[in-house]
């Protein structure tokens, strides 16, 4: 140190705090500024998670835009508005011609365009029921026109503003209320008022219950493990994410290629395994399929930071490690049902660009790869409603039950909702669940950052189609998945349609594709047993190399089949089998993979 250094030593002593008080002076503003971000930020969250609770998810802002986007087009479309008025005019007076003759006594034919199953009672046809039921029609077909084919309206806006017309009208439905309704009438002069009074024990019974979180009233009749879910089996391994069971196998010989299910985790795994007669599991046993299943955990608050990568590998890719253990040296015939079958359509893409072919086939039901056309679902979804789950789900860590429920079921809202309401609480019937309506009954809930990715990476931007999905930091495609594909959609699925299902043919060219094609719904159609009387089905297989065939002409051209599609399936996996075995051992204990206890496990029990 030289004598100048030395002698401004006491200066500097001096000058630094001064200096520091300075930089603090100039600096405060900005991180005033900073915390009065984030002091906004989690005051704008908060109430957008009032705002959701509220509102059950529904985003006022996005039905407001909605609305004004309709009703502004519907302004500057004056040829609409008089087709409009002209249509309006016309049902009024066709309406009121069939109720004077209808009053008198006269035939007339009915004024409505369409029908519903909820006046199919002969009471309906009667004066006044019938006015009362065709004028309902009348105004569900004034409205259907009113709401849709105006030029210039977002797509997806107009399909919400429909949606809610159609949710205000199943609401006003004669069908619902006493007065208006001969069924009930009918029944309560029969019954004296008995069924009001069962149905009023049933409404206060079903709000104390609701309010305790109990359970549906006979779902107590289908309990996981001992009415339901009872196809012998082990647990073999378990993480944080699922349990793997292995089922006992019920045949001498079984095919080389095991068979992994990977259902949805937005349901419980035994959809697929429900009475021993729908069971899917059982019957691929029967058939000589040796099973694994995976049964996903229901997620709690604990759980917000599990992301869709988490699913792809504590669930799919340890499921396959295990398998490969258990079963060595042999190729894996996956499954993927909803969610689990878009998951699998992820992870067969990520493995075939990694050079992973431990997949001999890929078999996906009512499952989605395009989600640009993915239905009446995306009703819900919007930019403003995303943003509003967002933050409840940060505020919770899932997205609960009732949401998720509430948005399937508002759906069919006159099916699901009105219907079963009326059943119940005017005509006094108990609940009658089958095994099927009792699953439905116990739901999951939705980790917060995997719904989030889910919603937004695949239905709103829709990067699986689009080549923009990543997996390790890298891009998939699905054109790159080279195995067989048995892919099943289901005639009148709302979750995913058909079409949209068919659409891997275009995603995957140059790939073999089995698609068939069930009556029923997303799970009715796909639950469906080797019994079933009144199921049909379509299949045709697309080869490499065969010219595209458009799903409307797929629909009319190709052979309808009576029964089942269960046998067709099976029969498709013996084709993807090299030989028959004796059954491999349950879980290899040497390995890592010891029996940890009896199917149907933990998880599933789990509320």
């Amino acid at each position: 140190m030289n004598d100048l250094t030395a002698a401004r030593l006491p200066a500097l002593a001096v000058r630094i705090p001064a200096l520091k008080a300075a930089e603090t002076e100039q600096t405060a503003p900005i991180e005033k500024a900073l915390l009065a971000a984030h002091t906004a930020d989690n005051i704008d969250q908060r109430f957008r998670s009032a705002l959701a609770e509220m509102t059950r998810g529904m985003s006022l802002t996005e039905l407001a835009l909605a609305y004004s986007d309709w009703i502004s087009h519907l302004a500057i479309s004056p040829g609409k508005r008089l087709q409009l008025t002209e249509s309006l005019i016309r049902k009024l007076v066709a309406l009121g011609v069939y109720n004077v003759r209808t009053l008198l006594g006269a035939r007339k034919s009915a004024p409505a365009s369409t029908s519903h199953r909820r006046f199919s009672d002969d009471a309906w046809q009667r004066w006044p029921f019938n006015t009362m039921a065709q004028s309902w029609l009348v105004s569900r077909d004034w409205w259907g026109q009113a709401t849709t084919g105006v030029a210039g309206v977002d797509k997806e806006k107009g399909m919400l503003v429909a949606f809610m017309a159609e949710q205000i009208l199943e609401a006003t439905s004669p069908a619902n209320f006493l007065p208006t309704n001969p069924e009930v009438l009918r029944t309560t002069r029969q019954e004296k008022g008995s069924n009001l009074r069962r149905g009023l024990s049933n409404f206060i019974a079903d709000r104390k219950r609701k309010s305790k979180g109990e359970p549906t009233p006979g779902t107590e009749n289908f309990v996981a493990g001992k009415d339901v879910a009872i196809t012998a089996g082990k647990v073999i391994y378990q993480n944080n994410l699922m349990e793997l069971i292995q089922y006992t196998p019920t045949t001498e010989q079984v095919g080389a290629e095991p068979v992994l299910i990977v259902p949805a985790w937005i349901m419980k795994y035994y959809i697929l395994d429900l009475s021993p007669k729908n069971s899917m599991v059982k019957y691929l046993l029967d058939q000589g399929k040796t099973v694994f299943m995976i049964s996903w955990k229901n997620p709690t608050a604990e759980d917000r930071g599990i992301t869709m990568a988490d699913y792809q590998n504590l669930g799919v890719m340890a499921a396959l490690d295990a398998i490969n253990v258990v079963v060595p040296d042999m190729k894996i015939n996956a499954v993927g049902y909803c969610i689990g079958g878009s998951l699998l359509y992820i992870v067969a893409a990520a493995m075939a660009r990694d050079d992973d072919d431990r997949l001999q086939s890929l078999s996906i039901f009512a499952s989605q790869a395009d989600f640009r056309e993915a239905g009446e679902i995306r009703r819900f979804l919007g930019e403003s409603i995303i943003a509003q789950l967002d933050a409840l789900m940060n505020k919770r860590g899932f997205l609960g039950i009732e949401n998720m429920g509430g948005a399937f079921m508002a759906l069919r809202s006159g099916d699901l909702i009105w219907n079963p309401a009326v059943d119940r609480y005017l005509l006094g019937k108990e609940s009658g669940l089958n095994d099927l309506m009792a699953w439905n009954a116990d739901g999951t809930r939705m980790p917060y950052t995997m719904h989030s990715e889910y919603l937004r990476k695949l239905y709103m931007d829709n990067d699986l189609a689009e080549g923009r999905y990543t997996v390790d930091g890298r891009p998939i495609s699905v054109s790159d998945i080279n195995v067989p594909l048995f892919v099943v959609g289901t005639v009148t699925d709302h979750v995913a349609p058909w079409k949209s299902v068919y659409k891997i043919h275009s995603l995957n060219q140059t790939n073999e594709v089995t698609f068939l094609l069930t009556t029923g719904g997303h799970n009715a159609g796909i639950v469906s047993g080797p019994s079933h009387p009144r199921r049909s089905y379509q299949i045709h297989t697309h080869k490499a190399g065969d010219k595209h065939i458009d799903p409307d002409t797929w629909l009319a051209t190709v052979e309808q089949h009576a029964g089942s599609w269960w046998p067709a399936f099976s029969e498709w996996l013996d084709q993807q089998m090299t030989s028959t075995v004796e059954p491999p051992a349950m879980g290899a204990p040497h390995e890592g993979y010891k029996i940890l206890r009896d199917a149907p496990g933990q998880y599933v029990l789990e509320r």
